[in-house]
């Protein structure tokens, strides 16, 4: 199979570059949105399910108006160039999101976002291409997760201007907290103050009885807090359903306004230049006392209608969903592979990344990664190690054992580490997530180690995300190897805050200047690596995957890029000790028997069929054969 005509490739990446921005009004002098027959039934039938026929006809008109309104925005480049989008292609191996908050990095900028795009432009231009600014909007705790305004950047922040600047250079990820609001939000308050539009807008009893013990007990819990929390209304006491928190109030799907509300809000978000959007813990989304009120029918159904919609009038955008669960289950969320998310959370991978680096064994991850395979060539998985939060351990339970799993726990505690738990089945707390930052868990605080083979070890653990399919994703901390930050968690009482320091923009600067300094060795190390990765056909999402059992030593896979012209085998030594290998060429799907590293620059040629290949400690090689060596390294 040959690669796509240059000349068609050269407009796909018009197109996938070439972002149009959205007009500051809605044009009414244009033709409105044209809801195709199927487009509109298959809403309908959404609507029918979690409403009933009655309701979903009551509420479709306003639906389409939303969605007409959203259109209207669009200028005519923007509607023309989307005839010409391929789902297939709206992610490539030029995809790499940075995860990061607005405020992470301080600096003499006007405003915290704009001192992060000067950031991004100076150190992570060509190799970053994604931005996931974390909620950016005024908020009451939980680091911005419980929000007070949908549509408002935190002016602690910036504006939207500088939102939409780096829009201009950069794909952004927003975040959709659509499962609660802030207690100090105008929809709670207005809530507490009896205003009867927002009367249904939470789940809300009379008494902390009106849910039974049985009721209670079925309810999965990812914290340890009560279920409801009471809150004082004009009309007496009341009891909110909290999730997360008390001051984290969920929001009621049952009412469909609550719905239209949040399409609107969502549809706000692409028109400000969302181009993935992300669902925060979407899997509790509609509550149903009497079940585990996770993964319900009706949740599915929601995303799937966000889907639909989007589908419609934004088809470029994608939704990404992230649901800390078990794998299996975090992995419905794709669907069918065509009517649900285009990208899911690969929670699993953090925590059997730490434990193939702590047990020196890639024997579990291997397998396990031999399961991973998209339901469809327009789903993929988002690959990351880290990220504001700690490291979930609920997606390896049914992976790992429990020996398995405390060996985690023991060696990251060891590091500086903190354990977060939650409530389980049988009512007992039991671990949810490690809080540590990478560096901290890779490497221990008082070792002796050159900081040289430190960084080895880390920049080894991050090329796993880079390597597998899917699209990667770095949260900032990791491309400058933050430690643990034990002052911030003892200030604020929060163990997340371990990993989640405010940089100094200037003081990072000044380190990148020294080539001897460990953010340089990670910057440069990382750097270059991503910047091979991201020129490579075979690191593509839909490229072909082949996990090889090469040693337990050695996480090794083969890449194929989607045209079938591009062959690279990833070998990744994930102990202290140097590994010899014997590599049978037709494992290698190629007939070559010269193969080049596109990392080292190094050569091996076959001995009647077998490639001989020592790899030191934490060695990284990318080989191909020499026929296939790209452009630049084949001089």
């Amino acid at each position: 199979m040959t690669r796509k005509p240059v000349k068609k490739r050269a407009r796909e990446e018009e197109v996938r570059y070439h972002k149009t921005l959205h007009n500051p009004e809605p044009d009414y002098t244009r033709p409105l949105l044209n809801i195709s027959p199927d487009a509109r039934e298959r809403i309908l039938n959404r609507l029918k399910f979690l409403y009933g026929p009655e309701t979903a006809e009551d509420i479709i008109p306003e639906l389409e108006r939303i969605m007409k309104v959203y259109y209207a925005f669009k200028p005519p480049e923007m509607i023309e160039n989307e005839k010409y989008f391929d789902p297939t292609e709206r992610f490539t191996e030029e995809d790499i999101i940075l995860i990061t908050y607005g405020d992470l990095l301080r600096g003499k900028e006007r405003s915290p976002l704009a001192t992060l795009a000067k950031f991004c432009d100076e150190y992570l231009e060509g190799n970053i291409n994604t931005l996931h600014i974390l909620p950016f909007f005024p908020y009451s705790s939980d680091r911005g997760f419980s929000i007070i305004d949908f549509e408002t950047v935190d002016p602690h922040l910036g504006s939207w201007q500088d939102i939409e600047e780096l829009g201009t250079r950069y794909q952004l990820m927003f975040d959709g907290v659509i499962n609660h609001v802030s207690s100090k939000s105008r929809w709670f308050q207005e809530f507490l103050n009896g205003n009867p539009f927002y009367k249904d807008f939470f789940i809300a009893f009379d008494s902390p009885d009106a849910l039974t013990p049985e009721q209670r007990k079925l309810i999965f819990r990812p914290r340890t807090s009560d279920i409801l929390t009471k809150y004082m209304t004009i009309n007496g006491p009341i009891y909110v359903w909290t999730t997360f928190s008390e001051d984290q109030i969920d929001l009621n799907y049952k009412n469909p306004r609550v719905l239209l509300r949040v399409i609107k809000i969502l549809l706000m978000y692409v028109q400000r230049g969302a181009d993935i959007i992300r669902l925060d813990a979407v899997t509790y989304l509609w509550a149903e006392p009497g079940t585990r009120c996770i993964h319900l029918r009706q949740t599915h159904e929601i995303v799937k209608l966000f889907r639909d919609i989007l589908d419609v009038v934004a088809p470029y955008v994608a939704l990404i969903t992230e649901t800390n669960v078990p794998h299996e289950e975090n992995i419905s969320y794709f669907g069918n592979g065509h009517d649900e998310a285009q990208m899911v959370y690969n929670f699993a991978l953090p925590p059997l990344v730490l434990y193939t680096f702590y047990a020196e064994d890639a024997t579990i991850l291997s397998q396990w990664a031999k399961t991973l395979e998209p339901p469809s060539q327009t789903t993929t998985f988002f690959n990351f190690l880290d990220s504001h939060d700690g490291i979930g351990l609920m997606a390896v339970k049914n992976i790992l054992s429990e020996d398995d799993i405390d060996l985690i726990i023991e060696m990251a505690t060891e590091r500086g580490g903190l354990i977060s738990y939650k409530t389980g089945e049988n009512g007992e707390e039991e671990p949810y997530e490690i809080n540590i930052t990478w560096f901290s868990a890779l490497n221990q605080e008082e070792s002796d180690e050159d900081i040289a083979f430190q960084v080895k070890r880390f920049v080894a653990s991050r090329l796993i995300a880079l390597v597998l399919k899917g699209v990667p994703g770095i949260y900032l901390h990791s491309l400058i190897g933050t430690k643990n930050d034990i002052q911030a968690v003892l200030a604020t009482k929060s163990k997340r805050e371990i990993n989640r320091t405010v940089i100094d923009h200037e003081a990072i600067s000044q380190a990148l200047q020294d080539p001897l300094s460990k953010i340089s060795r990670i910057n440069r190390e990382l750097g270059r690596l991503i910047t091979i990765r991201t020129r490579q056909r075979a690191f593509h999402p839909n490229g072909a995957q082949h996990i090889l059992d090469l040693s337990p030593s050695v996480f090794a896979v083969l890449r194929i890029s989607p045209e079938g012209d591009q062959h690279i085998l990833s070998l990744i030594n994930v102990t202290p000790r140097p590994t010899d290998l014997e590599i049978p060429v037709h494992l290698l799907r190629s007939d070559e028997t010269r193969w080049f590293d596109i990392v080292s620059g190094m050569e091996w040629e076959a001995d009647e069929g077998v490639l001989y290949i020592s790899i030191l400690p934490y060695d990284i090689f990318w080989l191909t054969p020499v026929s296939e060596a790209p452009q630049e390294f084949s001089a």
